[in-house]
């Protein structure tokens, strides 16, 4: 096996696809020990896959977010097999497109608990480890709807608006124990999940999938673009790392300039 430089381990929920799947790549690059988690039936096969392509040590797991037994499993298995856990990236997310009067309510819940709730059963879990080696991260992948709002979306705003202040409220109790929390805020990136949202909007808004690209997901944004995964994933290794330690309680925005205006 590949000598791991960094020796550090890393959580990552939903990293067998988007964003999460991009992270995994990149930190797997760099050395870290990996902690894959997803819901996709080839999941252990895509964590194997880069496991062996970049000589690093790793474990999967199924872990459903909606099931805070599961994750404190998560973390008590990965303890297990690695001794400790550095770096938690609560990355996993879902989203509904809906309005107000016809939203779902078990489609609300269901983002409430995976995009907010599971981060603090993750972060409750992993803290007595970072807490006692006096070393931690925390990357929450929040999003620029994490700042400002957008119509139709309200459980998804409501849950990342949550985790930039849960964000902000970890980083003071971690800092006298060098555990830095961050949010990364994204504009849209090409993903499954907004696949999914193209379609969505299309229907509420009754144009077709293109238009929808450039007349209301990319319309607040400066540069017409979607943001690289490349880029978030850069982004996260660097606040993952030694140099970011004074780097904490923010919510830093990658959205092609949307908070700019």
């Amino acid at each position: 096996m590949k000598k791991n430089l960094y020796k550090k381990t890393v959580i990552i929920t939903g990293s067998t696809s988007g964003i999460g799947l991009g992270i995994a790549k990149a930190f797997a690059e760099k050395g870290y020990n990996i902690v894959f988690n997803g819901l996709e039936k080839n999941g252990s096969e895509i964590s194997l896959k880069i496991a062996r392509k970049y000589h690093i040590d790793h474990v999967f797991s199924e872990a459903n977010m909606l099931d805070p037994r599961s994750l404190r499993d998560l973390v008590a298995q990965s303890v297990s097999h690695f001794g400790t856990i550095d770096v938690l990236i609560n990355n996993a997310g879902i989203q509904h497109v809906s309005p107000i009067e016809s939203f779902p309510e078990e489609k609300w819940n269901d983002i409430i608990n995976i995009n907010l709730n599971s981060l603090f059963y993750l972060t409750k879990a992993v803290w007595p480890h970072m807490k006692k080696q006096r070393f931690g991260r925390i990357i929450n992948i929040a999003s620029v709807h994490g700042l400002f709002a957008s119509e139709f979306k309200s459980a998804y705003i409501a849950a990342k608006h949550g985790v930039i202040g849960f964000t902000k409220a970890i980083a003071l109790e971690g800092a006298p124990f060098n555990i830095a929390c961050n949010a990364i805020c994204p504009g849209y990136v090409k993903t499954p999940l907004v696949d999914m949202q193209i379609a969505d909007q299309a229907k509420i808004h009754n144009l077709s999938e293109q238009d929808v690209v450039s007349k209301v997901l990319l319309k607040k944004q400066a540069v017409k673009e979607f943001i690289p995964i490349e880029l978030i994933a850069r982004m996260a290794l660097f606040l993952a790392s030694d140099e970011a330690t004074t780097i904490t309680g923010t919510a830093m925005p990658v959205d092609g300039g949307w908070s700019a205006q």
